[in-house]
Parts: structure tokens; C-alpha cells; sequence
């Protein structure tokens, strides 16, 4: 079966910094940041009270209110993303075949805040007491299910749950459905709302936060007096198509999907591997995929957590994958601004990705101020660079050693 060109003709995008992909967007490289102190939570007694959240969003303007209620936060955040994106595709459901229609949009935990409130419902109240809408909205395939059953997507559901690279495993394995031929178009991305006690409360314990509650400095990628990552919550959704479909329908074509690589480190739970073999291949996998060498690669939005270990061992693989073109490459990470929306942080930063080889403006990475030798690469420190890109990648990484890498590339038609 020959390949088939994939095309991206929507996106959606709601985030720490904006609820749609223009004003984030703008947001991004304007520097502007998006951690603040919990509010949809008490965390007046929590070791660590800041986080991304998103602001200001309502949820009626998307869905019913009825519907609002009866799910999770990140079911409902990931279907206002899919409605942006497919409004902004233009597709007219008369006009194609439900059963080519897929859905591909993961989660790192699902709907943690739904399984935190019926286990304490369970507990104080006894097993009577419990939600129906327990376990439909705590199950991470619900948040594709809710989005294919809106817009009668008819082929597979597929989740990725690969931990933080879930949107970009979700991305990358819509890309390979469509390229080889069995689907024509599919909802593709992430989505994740962790903000509750055990979801700040599971990652502090693991020391994997930055605890100095210091919103304007709590995020800090590839700084030398980086301690940990913010946690955030978000989605972000794209339409991709199959370039014959798209065109025979008269769409507007964003961007293009190029090329996937992922890779597992198969070497500890939360750790990344120490020689960063895993990322290095996956990295390498994504160039050959793409069918293009390193120095065509001009933009990376880096997974860059603002953990001691992630920082330095992806730069380790950025430099073993590009060799000398790891030194002139553009590099930032977004989640200086938006914190780590764990298995939703791919879909955001893809979408942020999109947008750079679209407009020629790449984000920096803010609170960059003090260089750490092991991480001396071109980050794009707290100012945005104008830079005219073809291809632009983007990395995510996550626990159990997961490593997803997803190519984008400016239009040709």
C-alpha cells in the first residue's frame, strides 16, 4: 500500500495561557506566564500550591450544561479542543465515511479528579453512595469516546496512555493510521486535568516538583537552579487528514505531518535512561521517518520538564541524534510558561510547533538565567527569534521511559 501524504486541517487548543490557539500562541511568545496559585482546589495546607491552570474558560460555550456535570474536567477540556479544531477544519460529517474516521486522543492519568471524589464518597459514605458515572469518567478512552460519539467518529478509539508522551504517541499513531491507508481523517492529541489533592499531592511525594511556591520562577527549564516541574492541566487537538482527502474537499491545509519515532528506555520507572539511548533513537527514528537530515530540522520545543535529570539527559540526546546541527538548532520549552500538562503537554506543544513554522516565531524559554553546563544548547532564553522554518519537531518524555518524537512541516502543495 503506497504512503499517503497527512495534512493537519484544524486544531484546538486549550491551555495555562490561553483558551484557543491564537491567543496561547500569542501568549507563548509574547513570554507570558501561565502558573499562578491553585484555585480549583483548597491548597492552603498542600506542600506545593501552584500549578497551570486553565482560566477563565466556559465550558457552556461548548457543551451542554447537563453534560458538563456528568463528566470528568478532562473529558470536558478535551471537548471544547476537539471543537475547535473541527470548526476550524470546516468538515461537513454528510460528506464522509464514519467508519474512516478515527480518534486518537490520550491521557496520562484520565479522570483522576472523578476517581479521587468517589474513593472518598466510598469511604465516608459507604459503597452505595458511589457515582454511576464512577467509572465512564474515570477511564482514560472516555474523553475520544465522548468526542467520537459528538461527531460520529466510527473508527477506532485509540488512546495512547504512554505517561507524558501520550498526545505525541496519540499524534504520531493517527499519523501511521492515515498514511498507510485505514482511516482518511482523525481527532488527534491529548488531554489531562490533575489538579487535585493526590494528583499534586502523588507528585510531590515523588520530589518531582518545584516546591518554592514561587509562581514566577517555579518553572525553569535547562537552568542551573532548576528543581523540579509544575504540574498543569490542558488540551489540545488536531485534525488530520490524508492530503488526497483534504484537497478533494477543498480544505485549508495548516501544516503537514512528516515524520514519528518513539522508543521505550527499558530501564526504570520514573528515571530517564543515563546514557539517553532511548530519546536518541527515537529522535533518529522521527529524522528517518521524515526522510530528512538534522540540518534540515530548525525548531525542537523541547519535552524540558525543569527536572535536574530530564534537562540534561534530553540535551545528552538532542546532541547525540543531530551531532554538530544540536549546536545551531533554535530549542525551547514551553512549559516554562505552561507547565507540564503531563499526557496533554505533547498536543500543546505540537500546536505551539505548528504555529512557529506557520508565523516564523519561536517562544522562548523563560526564567533562563543561569546556564548549567550540562545543558548548553540553544534554548531561546526568555526572548522570542524570528527564524524562518521548513521543519520543526517536537519531544516528550515520560515515566516507564517513554519516548515519542513527532516531525512537522511548512506546507507544500
Amino acid at each position: 500500500m503506497d504512503k499517503r501524504r497527512v495534512v493537519i486541517t484544524g486544531m484546538g487548543l486549550v491551555s495555562p495561557v490561553g483558551n484557543d490557539v491564537e491567543s496561547s500562541f500569542k501568549a507563548l511568545v509574547e513570554g507570558k506566564n501561565g502558573i499562578d496559585f491553585i484555585t480549583l482546589s483548597d491548597a492552603t495546607n498542600w506542600k506545593v500550591k501552584i500549578a497551570g491552570e486553565v482560566k477563565n474558560l466556559n465550558f457552556e460555550d461548548y457543551i451542554e450544561k447537563k453534560e458538563i456535570k456528568r463528566a470528568d474536567r478532562v473529558t470536558n477540556l478535551g471537548l471544547v479542543a476537539a471543537e475547535q479544531a473541527f470548526n476550524q477544519s470546516k468538515i461537513d460529517l454528510d460528506d464522509i465515511d464514519p467508519y474512516r474516521f478515527g480518534t486518537f486522543v490520550g491521557s496520562g492519568i484520565g479522570g483522576l479528579t472523578t476517581i479521587f471524589e468517589e474513593v472518598k464518597t466510598s469511604v465516608t459514605r459507604g459503597q452505595d453512595r458511589i457515582s454511576p458515572f464512577f467509572i465512564p469518567n474515570s477511564i482514560i478512552n472516555m474523553v475520544g469516546a465522548k468526542i467520537g460519539i459528538k461527531y460520529k467518529a466510527k473508527g477506532p478509539n485509540l488512546p495512547m496512555v504512554t505517561a507524558c508522551s501520550a498526545a505525541t504517541n496519540s499524534i504520531g499513531e493517527a499519523f501511521r493510521y492515515i498514511r498507510d491507508g485505514y482511516l482518511d481523517l482523525a481527532f488527534a492529541g491529548g488531554s489531562e486535568a490533575p489538579i487535585n489533592e493526590i494528583g499534586v499531592g502523588g507528585f510531590a511525594s515523588l520530589k518531582a516538583l518545584d516546591f518554592s511556591n514561587n509562581p514566577e520562577y517555579a518553572s525553569r527549564p535547562f537552568d542551573l537552579s532548576r528543581t523540579g516541574f509544575v504540574i498543569a492541566e490542558g488540551a489540545g487537538v488536531l485534525m488530520l487528514e490524508s492530503f488526497e482527502h483534504a484537497t478533494n474537499r477543498g480544505a485549508e491545509i495548516i501544516a503537514e505531518v512528516v515524520g514519528y519515532g518513539t522508543t521505550a528506555d527499558a530501564f526504570h520507572m520514573t528515571a530517564p535512561d543515563d546514557e539517553a539511548n532511548g530519546i536518541t533513537k527515537c529522535i533518529q527514528l522521527a529524522l528517518e521517518d521524515a526522510k530528512i537530515k538534522p540540518e534540515q530540522l530548525g525548531y525542537i520545543n523541547a519535552h524540558g520538564t525543569s527536572t535536574v535529570l530530564n534537562d540534561k539527559l534530553e540535551t545528552l540526546g538532542i546532541k547525540k541524534a543531530l551531532g554538530d546541527h544540536a549546536y545551531n538548532i533554535q530549542i525551547s520549552s514551553t512549559k516554562s510558561m505552561t507547565g507540564h500538562a503531563l499526557g496533554a503537554a505533547g498536543a500543546i506543544e505540537s500546536i505551539s510547533v505548528i504555529k512557529s513554522i506557520i508565523t516564523s516565531l519561536i517562544p522562548p524559554t523563560i526564567h533562563l538565567n543561569t546556564i548549567d553546563p550540562e545543558c548548553d544548547l540553544n534554548y531561546t532564553p526568555n526572548h522570542f527569534v524570528k527564524k524562518d522554518l521548513e521543519y520543526g519537531m517536537n519531544i516528550n518524555i515520560g515515566f516507564g521511559g517513554q519516548n515519542a518524537a513527532v516531525i512537522f512541516k511548512k506546507v507544500s502543495l
